[in-house]
């Protein structure tokens, strides 16, 4: 499976001592380092190939060679170069000497790419013992060092994942299927709409077409001639330069999301956006445009909307994430607009990568991973929640193997789709169908449930949990804030549990706090507005599978960002959306205005006016008459929440007070339109 991300990796080149040979093995060499730098694995591989005829230092190349596998998704085939690599002596400090008979590659990640490989080969002592000695070398990478160390213990539980065989059947769907590359299957009343390699320009990361988005008819396949297979989904929204992929419809199946790598000549587009897609009453689907909840500078992709249509799911790796790629959501008004996107935490997220979010109608959330627990690369799983607890389990065997598996959707309780490279398919990643012969979805039991293993007779283990962090500005760079007071509420009864003052790099902690239970964590700091963070133990217990000692001391942080109090100062409330003409508060709007009320019940002295703003799209005194509708109705609520009224003032400015004079875009439109509060007195 790809992601059309363009991986970027530090590599010491070192002196060039050991890169001799004949000219044309020198020349291959240097083009496919040329081509390993621009991102084009597949192109670097045929160079890296005719280079090695010659006699190009061995570590170097056997090294690019393995780094071209793994970053164009390939990464069994990279176990036998690593190996040569390190025979050789990649993966060592690179010389100082510049006459030393090996430069060496120098990369701290070397054993642990190493043994990811290995672990999708389905070699887990090997895998286990390349990680061993990575931790040996007291690596200074704090998220590979959490990975391998999350690694091994998995691997120490590998049997257990894969020893529950579930009743689900996987089927190929040999004639959807090509040599290419199939995946992101969604059902969209009797077709089967998904991504595929079929295109005409080839993709140089690793040697395919480009992805585009094709539809089937459920159950019907292709005739001698072709007819009756796959075909495009629409022209309109077929761009051939690029990779395009992963749909997901709306509940009425007239709304289209879906991911767009950029092509390298629209500015501002690094990697890959999400565009939407509406079709009219003719049933034509119109021509795409990108959602601004886009992160420019990230990777945004795998949409999937809830079952009732008003929540977006997908992955980024955009700013902030808990590890590489992140799931978050976003909610969705009646006209499409979406909120800001929220990261779902660290339940879900992991220092991995998780994609392929689907929501089923139950509201079990599916997913793909290669953080949590799993066979091999991509591992698929099911998240529940419980009273408050989300619990996340492997799906087990046959859905899960050494391979990437990914994608898997349940469009009826019974029958859904996923993806799958294991060995056998008809190509780089097929389609299956899945089945099984109860009447909903079954997910496995408590056996294949990792955090769920009973503890071993007489192993009875002791884990002790704190709470610790930071106090710093709402500002760039942050600052760290010191003498700020900082308390712990236990939620259930309001009391102060911990209370201390940040020392000079803003620190505080660590508190203990118990399993299962909900805290507010307040910092307060004259001339700053006093900050309100929820923090839960609920779902937070450690698996019994971790807990390696007699006792466990785990320690998590949390983070808090004052904003300075300014007269005048405006701070934009996001998610304040209203209905079209209306000014009622809705429920979405009411949940973004108890965070306001929560921050003037925090600071009593704060008084405020509320401001709605408009865009230019209707006559000026409407607009001024319709904000300041929304904005009363805004501060209304907040008084029915036990707030002064002497403390609020509402104000409509329609739109007289635009960030985007000339707005063109639904983006720039959706940015002047926006509720605001301005500091009036402290």
């Amino acid at each position: 499976m790809r992601f059309f991300t363009q991986a970027s990796l530090l590599l010491i080149l070192g002196a060039a001592i050991g890169l001799g040979g004949c000219n044309s093995a020198m020349q291959a060499y240097k083009k496919g380092v040329r081509h390993f730098e621009a991102g084009e694995y597949n192109l670097a591989l045929g160079q890296f190939d005719k280079a090695s005829k010659g006699t190009i230092d061995a570590a170097r190349l056997n090294y690019y060679t393995a780094e071209s596998y793994r970053l164009s998704n390939r990464i069994a085939q990279a176990v036998p170069f690593y190996q040569k690599a390190i025979d050789a002596g990649a993966g060592a400090a690179v010389a100082a000497d510049a006459a030393a008979p090996k430069a060496g590659v120098a990369d701290p990640d070397l054993r642990l790419n190493y043994a990811y490989a290995l672990k999708a080969s389905g070699d887990y002592a090997a895998a286990q013992g390349q990680l061993q000695q990575y931790l040996d070398s007291r690596p200074k990478n704090k998220v590979g060092l959490a990975k391998a160390q999350r690694e091994i213990e998995t691997l120490k539980a590998i049997n257990l994942i894969s020893s529950k065989q579930t009743d689900y059947r996987l089927t190929n769907l040999g004639g959807l299927n090509s040599p290419g590359t199939e995946y992101a299957p969604v059902l969209r009343g009797d077709e089967l709409v998904f991504t595929a390699s079929r295109k005409d320009v080839i993709y140089k990361n690793n040697g395919l077409a480009m992805t585009g988005l094709y539809k089937a008819k459920v159950g019907q396949t292709a005739d001698e001639t072709g007819a009756g297979g796959p075909q495009l989904f629409s022209g309109s929204v077929f761009q051939n330069d690029v990779n395009e992929g992963t749909p997901a419809f709306s509940k009425d199946g007239k709304i289209m999301i879906f991911a767009r790598g950029n092509n390298g000549k629209r500015k501002g587009g690094l990697d890959v956006d999400l565009y939407m897609s509406r079709q009219d009453q003719g049933g034509n689907w119109g021509m795409p445009f990108r959602l601004p909840i886009s992160d420019s500078t990230a990777w945004d992709g795998s949409p999937a909307f809830s079952a009732d249509g008003k929540t977006l799911y997908f992955a980024s790796n955009r700013a902030g994430s808990v590890g590489g790629i992140d799931l978050y959501r976003a909610n969705m008004d009646a006209s499409g607009r979406l909120g800001r996107p929220v990261n779902m935490g660290r339940d879900i997220n992991t220092p991995g990568d998780e994609l392929f979010p689907f929501v089923a109608a139950d509201g079990k959330l599916y997913f793909s991973s290669d953080g949590h627990p799993g066979l091999g690369k991509l591992d698929i799983f099911v998240a529940t929640r419980s009273q408050g607890v989300i619990r996340v389990e492997n799906m087990g065997v046959p859905i899960n193997s050494p391979a990437d598996d990914f994608g898997l959707t349940f469009p009826e309780p019974n029958r859904g789709y996923m993806a799958s490279n294991r060995p056998g398919g008809k190509g780089d990643d097929d389609i299956y169908l899945v089945e099984t012969g109860a009447d909903s979805p079954k997910t496995p039991g408590d056996s294949t449930t990792i955090a769920q293993n009973p503890p071993k007779p007489g192993s009875t283990r002791i884990v002790r949990y704190f709470l610790a962090g930071t106090v710093a500005t709402n500002s760039t760079p942050n600052a760290p804030l010191d003498s700020a007071r900082v308390r712990i509420i236990d939620d259930s009864n309001e009391a102060t549990v911990a209370e201390a003052t940040t020392g000079q790099p803003g620190t505080f902690g660590k508190f203990p706090v118990q399993e299962g239970k909900t805290y507010s964590v307040v910092a307060e700091r004259p001339g700053y507005l006093t900050r309100r963070e929820p923090f839960t133990m609920q779902g937070r217990s450690v698996p019994e599978m971790f807990l390696t000692k007699p006792e466990t001391d785990t320690t998590f942080n949390v983070s808090l960002l004052l904003d300075k109090v300014e007269l005048n100062k405006t701070f934009v409330l996001e998610n304040i959306y209203y209905d079209l003409d209306k000014y009622t508060i809705r429920p979405d709007a009411a949940e973004e205005l108890d965070k306001l009320v929560t921050i003037l019940k925090d600071n009593p002295t704060l008084k405020i006016e509320l401001s709605s703003h408009t865009d230019v799209r209707a006559a000026d005194a409407y607009n001024m008459t319709l904000s300041q509708n929304r904005a009363k109705a805004a501060v209304d609520y907040i008084i029915s929440k036990g707030i002064d009224a002497d403390r609020l003032t509402a104000k409509g400015y329609g739109e007289t007070q635009l960030i985007v004079k000339r707005a063109r875009t639904e983006e720039e439109h959706q940015r002047n339109r926006r509720t605001e509060f301005k500091v009036l007195a402290l």
